[in-house]
């Protein structure tokens, strides 16, 4: 029978709830209920699992898990929009955390969100968890399903030793074994995909239908016309105005937005001069 590719973040943390939040906050006495609603009417898409817990030390409160493919530079905002929305949702105290599964670059990923404006603050402390420094030997010795798929990612668990050992875990299970694709599609990432088709016994189109899958060739796409972008505005620079046109050239490859970088495209076609250029760049 075919697994299908699509398993949800709310499906993997149902496993076993419990477990998942006891990691994710380090409180031990944690006890869980229900996985709520997370999707508020006020933003366009939801946040992924919003858990109801309780503990002696606590009481009643939220664990808002927020899963990211990769960090974005807007989360520090976005995780403070949901840690108030669920608070005002569901009148209850809410533990933030956001879980990074890819590492995308050496920058330090902040834990807070800040902001000053007219001598008024705001702050918003998130719990911060990269799956890159996670020891693999947390997810194989201790009861925490949802982080086996993730397994090859761990640290230390690229090796194919342990890429088996975590699908014959996962394999024991009857309710673990449809994680099998969500663990061979971060596999692929670490290991030659032949050998992950060796190993899993699995067609790789089945890998395609999966929404990470889908989400990391969006991502390639748009950095390929970025990629496009820069190199038009880097032959245009060196056309019209010499190598002085290319001192510019460190500034525009920090613009991570296509729209502003194809404002710049064009505008760097309108000017006529040096200076002309100069004062545009100061804009941009």
């Amino acid at each position: 029978m075919v697994k299908k590719a699509d398993i949800s973040t709310k499906k993997l943390i149902s496993l076993s709830p419990e477990n998942w939040v006891k990691w994710v906050t380090q409180i031990p006495d944690i006890t869980t209920g229900e996985i709520l609603n997370s999707e508020f009417q006020w933003i366009s898409r939801e946040s992924d699992v919003l858990v109801k817990a309780t503990s002696p030390q606590y009481g009643e409160f939220l664990v808002l898990n927020e899963l990211q493919l990769r960090y974005k530079p807007e989360m520090p905002k976005r995780m403070r929009a949901y840690a108030a929305l669920a608070e005002e949702k569901y009148d209850l105290p809410t533990y933030p955390v956001l879980i990074n599964i890819l590492k995308e670059s050496e920058t330090e990923i902040p834990k807070r969100y800040e902001s000053e404006f007219a001598g008024l603050q705001a702050r918003q402390d998130y719990h911060v968890i990269n799956l890159w420094e996670v020891d693999v030997k947390i997810a194989l010795s201790q009861p925490i399903p949802s982080l086996l798929p993730f397994v090859p990612i761990l640290k230390g668990g690229g090796e194919e030793s342990t890429v088996r050992q975590a699908l014959q875990m996962l394999r024991a299970d009857e309710k673990l074994s449809q994680l099998e694709t969500v663990m061979a599609f971060f596999a692929t990432f670490v290991l030659d995909s032949a050998l992950v088709q060796q190993i899993m016994r699995w067609d790789m189109a089945i890998l395609q239908e999966s929404p990470w899958y889908q989400q990391i060739f969006r991502e390639g796409e748009k950095r390929g016309e970025r990629q496009a972008i820069l190199s038009s505005i880097e032959l245009s620079l060196e056309i019209k105005f010499s190598q002085e046109g290319l001192q510019f050239m460190p500034k525009i490859s920090q613009v991570a937005d296509l729209e502003q970088l194809k404002n710049i495209q064009r505008g760097i076609l309108t000017v006529d001069s040096f200076d002309e250029l100069r004062e545009f760049m100061q804009r941009n």
